[in-house]
């Protein structure tokens, strides 16, 4: 590797380097300890300053110095980690440079010619492999020594490296880590005691930062059950964001199969930069806090002051400015932040360059005032560009003063008539203004509060939110506010805005199509709140399939989950249908991620955050039930549902609205206050039975005493009441609010750190699960040993993974169907398969391995959808490892019965096909021909004609290569293909009574000369070129019809049975473990030398 230049004061400092070659303006050292004599003190010390200190130049083992006849100034221009790397660049300097430097006069000039050639060269190629670096000099260095010590393929790429300790035990390793796109590496080497470990992302169980009383801080990582720590980071905080952010993106790309179009920075594994994770890791975290769209990248940020009139005082805080969007949230403890959409903004004024203020002036005469921005010229500037960009017809006209009316009505425009436009507690429960009763008059009072909030703080998007906001809606949002606010608090109303039109578009385009959630849907609408007036109706039950349709076609990766349908007909309630569809896309694509699918991840990690949350907040109630997995059982519906399936509908709503206003926070504060509130009841539980008898009748006495609902629509009905008259009833009010006062310091940003630290555990669990159950079916099928089995598996699942690690565009990513079952999730491809087939198959094939692996994918996959699963994998393997000698000899023999398997150049032109819509009937009858299938006769295996005899021949001698008994194998075949070409041309013959033809060749000789090796038709015993035969070409596919003939397999295996040898050789049983133990440490490499 070429190096700058560098100035080198004493050439042969501490002895430390030996000069191998050398010229009047070159030198060639190698450094003491490596190559011939390297061995003795010298080497250890020398390789314990290579690993602790940050210089290529001395880590290298060879490096290459330039000098002048009449200076003793060096210069080192390059290194090389091999002696073959070093001498490529020794001869391209004397084939290049040497010739030029006699021209020059001066020994400066020569320097400074030598120094812009190395230049040169470094900028050549850092245009191609470290343009995005910080510091591509010393990133190249770094990634001279990854390569060097960890021999992992080339295209791995390696993101950023941290000096550190690593302790084994109780002594630390100083060294080096490295993180790249798909493993964790670390080396040490102290005093002759190397220390080397990689670990695949996919690998790892638990990431967290850690402390005790030997480290003050550490990064623990828990893979493949062991526990490694990592301490003496000197930026331990982002070492470890760089960290949560590599394993998240590797579940995610290789679990969930997400390829990231949307993510130009992560959309190609072999360009992941350090810069491009963390600028992914501020995106997230800014959508996140004020719910904009996956869309929306925080582009600058900007301390300033803003006005807040309502306070009367200046709140200091950060305005973060998107492509769409104008945010600002306060850094003083206030909470007080404000979203104001462009689409809202008419205009921008500068009133005050003293005070570098900026004055943003809204929709619905409003105007907010920031002061102390540093650059606000730039930040105006930017300003009126994005509203120039944003401005559309709709938006430049005069409005009325609600900019949320104005919002909706996009959203609305050239809406389908069949789509409801209102909300159904609208249609099913009008209010009515005459009413005076108590709960009608506390409802006016609650409007009232909220419309005084409005008149100070805004309202629509572009409304501040504060503590006091907060407090509103601990107290209850009033029924005719409750869509509108669930709109704001979500950001769904910002995607209704700039979406006009698209859920009609999906509803027309998704009604009348049939697909599994389709199907799904219809089983559970009349499921949904069937007790509300709404949904005994057709206008209630149609509503709630479009949406779900709607939502089901928008995103088919989720397509449709239950409790989706109970979440829904809640929003529907409240909402107009295409609110209530905007609010189901916030809530299952941005709140609660994860949630709605197959393995309900989402859910499970939540769970896990909320047993870590009661160990920290309810420790008598820990020390009591030791297993906390109880909670998570019972606690599965609370966070499926927001608590809509447990609670009355009329307290239900109060949790959504806390919900949409605080997140999954609102969710676990809830949880914990349900928890503490029968904490005595749970502690004097015998079972886990009755702990759920407690919490049952715990929901049953939630009440809210100030719902305006009628009875005929409230689910706490007069029996249950009646039933449980000796338990307290308890206010939703009174739980929200003590929830708020007791866990209500809990920091959002607290929750997804340990969203963040559990999901990888969770993912971890449901994969061995999955792992257990595969191997528990596949068992039954094989002989393999448990340990040998369980070996496999992860030798396929690492396969299956390769074929993801540096590429977007494999099968098993483009074809990747989540709702196939677990047998069927981790698949290979046919090249991945060759590769890995190729390490473990028992004999040493010399010659036409792919043609070979090509017929034995096909034959493997049975359903012709280009990827084989685990259990027609291991199968396969059985009957090479352990069957008799006619089960692998029918294996063989199979494959070379198909046409396509004649001798073909089209094996790496194998496109897979991919799997279509799930068909349900398919599955049952393939399960029910699983059922019903006989054992397989060999009476019944088809006969195999001329050419596909000559292949099966060849096959057999490219098994026998390198075979002790290599020459008495091949004479063994030699003898049965000629036994079996004599009996078919004699059966022939009698069948043919015509006097054949005079021919030169004879199809014997043919058909052994196309069949044996070169030199062995000519000299076996059998052959004789006397005898009378018809004209045979030996090419296959093109024997005249006159001349065809075939084989049975009972020809074939009972002529192979009269040779000893060869039924020794195919019963000869085979080192199983020996296989895998190589298949493990060439399975890199073999991807590397692909």
């Amino acid at each position: 590797m070429w190096l700058k230049p560098e100035e080198i004061l004493l050439k042969n400092a501490f002895k430390l380097w030996v000069t191998e070659k050398g010229n009047d303006y070159f030198v060639l050292q190698r450094r003491r300890g490596y190559g011939e004599g390297g061995g003795g003190l010298t080497g250890l010390l020398v390789g314990t300053l290579d690993t602790m200190l940050d210089s290529t130049s001395k880590v290298a083992p060879f490096r290459i110095l330039h000098q002048t006849p009449d200076s003793q100034v060096y210069w080192s221009i390059a290194c090389g980690g091999t002696k073959e790397e070093i001498s490529q660049h020794w001869e391209w300097l004397e084939k290049n440079i040497m010739r030029t430097l006699s021209v020059f006069d001066s020994s400066d000039d020569i320097t400074s010619f030598v120094q812009g050639k190395i230049r040169g060269l470094i900028a050549e190629e850092g245009k191609v492999s470290c343009v995005q670096e910080d510091d591509p000099e010393k990133f190249r260095e770094a990634l001279l020594r990854f390569e060097k010590w960890f021999d992992l393929p080339q295209k791995e790429k390696l993101v950023t490296y941290y000096s550190c300790s690593y302790w084994r035990g109780r002594v630390p390793c100083q060294g080096w880590l490295y993180l790249s796109t798909n493993f964790l590496s670390f080396y040490s080497y102290l005093l002759g005691s190397e220390v080397k470990l990689v670990i695949s992302w996919n690998e790892i169980w638990r990431l967290e930062k850690t402390s005790n009383v030997i480290l003050t801080e550490s990064i623990h990582v828990l893979a493949n059950g062991e526990d490694h720590f990592f301490s003496m980071f000197l930026h331990l905080n982002e070492t470890f964001l760089i960290m949560e952010q590599l394993a998240d993106y590797s579940i995610k790309r290789l679990f969930d199969k997400e390829t990231f179009q949307e993510e130009p920075s992560l959309s190609d594994p072999l360009q992941i930069t350090k810069r491009g994770l963390e600028t992914h890791a501020r995106n997230e975290q800014f959508r996140a806090f004020f719910r904009l769209p996956k869309e929306e990248n925080l582009l600058e940020v900007y301390e300033s002051f803003l006005w807040v009139p309502f306070s009367h005082f200046n709140t200091l805080g950060k305005i973060c400015l998107s492509e769409s969007y104008l945010c600002f949230a306060s850094q003083d403890g206030s909470q007080c932040h404000v979203i104001i959409p462009m689409r809202e903004v008419i205009g921008v004024e500068k009133p005050d360059r003293s005070s570098r203020a900026l004055i943003v002036c809204v929709r619905g005469k409003r105007a907010l005032r920031f002061s102390e921005v540093r650059d606000f010229e730039r930040l105006a500037n930017a300003i009126r560009r994005r509203c120039g960009m944003t401005a559309s017809p709709q938006h430049s006209a005069s409005t009325e003063d609600n900019p949320e009316e104005v919002a909706l009505m996009v959203g609305q425009k050239d809406s389908s008539k069949a789509v409801s436009t209102e909300a159904l507690m609208t249609v099913f429960h009008p209010q009515d203004t005459e009413n005076l009763d108590p709960k009608m008059l506390k409802e006016k009072m609650k409007e009232q509060s909220w419309n005084i909030h409005f008149s100070e703080y805004g309202r629509g998007t572009s409304m501040f939110c504060t503590k006091k906001t907060r407090d509103l809606i601990v107290r209850g949002i009033p029924e005719a506010l409750r869509g509108e606010l669930w709109m704001l608090f979500s950001g769904a109303v910002n995607d209704m805005a700039t979406n006009p039109g698209y859920y009609s578009e999906l509803v027309d385009q998704s009604l009348g199509t049939s697909t599994l959630a389709t199907d799904e849907i219809e089983r559970d609408l009349h499921r949904s709140l069937p007790e509300h007036p709404a949904f005994q109706s057709d206008t209630g039950i149609s509503a709630l399939r479009r949406v779900l349709t709607a939502y089901a076609y928008r995103n088919p990766k989720i397509g449709y989950c239950q409790a989706m349908n109970i979440l829904t007909s809640v929003l529907l309630l409240y909402a107009k249908e295409e609110e209530a569809f905007w609010l189901l896309v916030a809530v299952c694509e941005r709140m609660l991620p994860d949630y709605f699918n197959r393995r309900i991840i989402g859910a499970l990690v939540d769970q896990a955050v909320f047993e870590e949350l009661i160990r920290m907040h309810l420790t008598q109630l820990t020390e009591h039930m030791t297993d906390l997995t109880f909670f998570s059982s019972v606690s599965l519906s609370w966070f499926l549902t927001l608590f809509i399936s447990v609670l009355p509908i009329e307290s239900a709503v109060n949790v959504v609205d806390c919900f949409f206003y605080d997140g999954i926070k609102a969710i676990l504060q809830l949880g914990l206050a349900v928890l503490d509130y029968n904490m005595e009841g749970l502690i004097s539980s015998h079972d886990d039975a009755e702990a759920v008898t407690i919490l049952n009748k715990f929901f049953d006495n939630v009440t809210n005493k100030d719902s305006p609902l009628p009875q005929t629509v409230q689910q706490n009905s007069v029996g249950n009441n009646d039933k449980a008259s000796s338990i307290s009833k308890v206010d939703v009010s009174d739980l929200i609010k003590e929830a708020y006062e007791k866990y209500g310091d809990m920091k959002s940003e607290e929750v997804e750190s340990m969203r963040k630290r559990n999901k990888l555990y969770v993912i971890q669990t449901l994969e061995d699960t999955t792992k257990q159950n595969v191997l528990r079916v596949v068992s039954q099928e094989v002989k393999f040993s448990a340990s040998q089995l369980d070996e496999l598996y992860v030798l396929f699942k690492r396969q299956h993974f390769l074929s993801c690690y540096w590429t977007m565009n494999s099968p098993v990513l483009l074809h990747h169907d989540p709702s196939l079952a677990y047998l069927e999730q981790y698949q290979l491809g046919f090249h991945q398969f060759s590769l890995l087939f190729s390490l473990l198959e028992p004999w040493s094939l010399c010659s036409g391995k792919d043609t070979l692996f090509l017929w034995a994918f096909r034959l493997l996959d049975e359903n012709q959808d280009g990827l084989v699963n685990f259990k027609e994998f291991c199968c396969a393997l059985d009957i090479l490892y352990s069957g008799t000698f006619t089960n692998k000899l029918t294996f063989l023999f199979k494959l070379h019965q198909p046409p396509e398997c004649q001798k073909t150049h089209c094996a790496f032109c194998f496109t897979p096909t991919g799997r279509g819509k799930v068909d349900l009937q398919a599955y049952l009858k393939q399960w029910q021909d699983e059922i019903l299938k006989k054992e397989e006769s060999i009476k019944d295996l088809p006969r195999i004609n001329q050419a596909q005899f000559i292949q099966f021949s060849k096959t057999l001698y490219n098994l026998f290569h390198s075979d002790p008994e290599e020459e008495s194998l091949y004479r063994a075949v030699a003898r049965v293909t000629s036994l079996l070409l004599r009996m078919e041309e004699v059966g022939r013959r009698l069948q043919e009574p015509t006097s054949p033809q005079k021919s030169s060749t004879s199809p014997i000789q043919a058909a052994l000369e196309g069949a044996l090796p070169d030199g062995e038709a000519s000299s076996t015993p059998e052959s004789s070129s006397d005898t009378p035969s018809t004209p045979i070409t030996q090419e296959a596919g093109s024997i005249p019809q006159e001349v065809e003939w075939s084989f049975a397999f009972e020809q074939i295996l009972a002529s192979l049975l009269n040779e000893p040898v060869l039924v020794r050789f195919f019963e000869r049983p085979v080192d199983i473990q020996a296989r895998l133990d190589h298949a493990k440490c060439a399975q890199l490499k073999a991807k590397t030398n692909k």
